[in-house]
């Protein structure tokens, strides 16, 4: 079984985007995003929800397209529209099923890499293995919220903590 692994930026007051999905005020270089960058060579596969594929076309993705091509895609949504011969997969129907039967068979560690309200349904399902936050020094005020609008906290066990130039943390905890 390979983990599921929430490895995201979040704000001080815990977004992971701004109002209208803001994303300018989290660092887009330096050393923390290095770091990110080579983590996600270590993934096999990512999952999202709809809103952070449609995310995506802000920056030029098409429909269809994979954002990360070197891992397997799949978006979890009843209702986006893909063109059937695209790079990444509909998933749809019993979440919990789902993920039992990707983490089964995934050819290596599952890259959660949004949203939050996908988190939030995770988090409530025990599906997420490991928190990797990227904690950014900036107080957003209101936007997409860690884990959506809300899930119980479970007890979370912290593993690493790095420091970065500038106010960053990098922090993971298993879940």
């Amino acid at each position: 079984m390979h983990p599921i692994i929430y490895d995201v930026a979040v704000s001080v007051d815990g977004y992971i985007s701004g109002p209208d999905g803001d994303i300018s005020r989290f660092a887009h270089a330096g050393e923390v995003v290095e770091d990110y960058t080579a983590r996600l060579n270590s993934y096999g596969v990512a999952i999202m929800g709809r809103g952070t594929y449609e995310f995506g076309y802000r920056f030029g993705l098409a429909p269809g397209q994979n954002p990360y091509p070197h891992m397997q895609t799949y978006v979890f949504s009843e209702q986006i529209a893909l063109p059937d011969q695209g790079d990444v997969t509909q998933v749809q129907g019993d979440l919990k099923a789902q993920l039992d039967h990707l983490k089964a068979s995934a050819s290596g560690p599952i890259y959660l890499c949004g949203g939050g309200a996908f988190a939030g349904a995770l988090l409530a399902l025990g599906a997420i293995d490991l928190l990797r936050l990227k904690r950014a020094p900036i107080l957003l005020g209101g936007g997409v919220r860690l884990f959506g609008d809300g899930a119980e906290a479970p007890q979370l066990r912290h593993r690493s903590t790095k420091v970065y130039e500038g106010g960053y943390l990098f922090q993971e905890f298993a879940v």
